[in-house]
């Protein structure tokens, strides 16, 4: 499914929830190159700041992209940009929701700007920020 510019509309909003396991953060180390310890080491990590193991932060704001290109407009989005601010960790184990609303639509441009707020399983903010965004010319079914 997925929303044409016409369609959508101020205060629309979607979300996307994600678990965030040891084998996901170790896939997407090895995926992107981060191998950063504390990601992926247990003593490196429990020596850090966060005293355990966190999911890095490009992973945990992929559950945006994931919410824009499956739901919300879905299918055919052109992601153009992010501005996000991380305001606490997310580690092994956690669930994300991420939560995207719909606050300008530039019609004229086919753009979209959503405000985008990330929340784990005890009700904390983990970041933040706005997305824009051009959602498909036709909707796909």
């Amino acid at each position: 499914m997925s929303f044409t510019i016409e369609q959508l509309h101020l205060g629309q909003k979607d979300h996307f929830e994600k678990t965030f396991s040891n084998s996901d953060v170790m896939l997407f180390a090895e995926i992107s190159g981060d191998r950063n310890p504390v990601h992926i080491n247990d003593i490196a990590a429990k020596n850090s700041v966060f005293g355990q193991r966190v999911v890095h932060g490009a992973f945990v704001l992929s559950t945006i992209s994931a919410l824009l290109g499956e739901k919300l407009p879905g299918e055919g989005t052109i992601y153009l940009g992010q501005e996000s601010k991380f305001i606490a960790p997310v580690f092994i184990g956690d669930t994300v929701t991420a939560t995207c609303e719909v606050i300008e639509i530039i019609k004229d441009k086919n753009i979209v700007k959503l405000r985008c707020t990330l929340v784990n399983q005890a009700g904390k903010v983990v970041a933040e920020g706005k997305a824009t965004v051009m959602p498909p010319k036709f909707q796909h079914s």
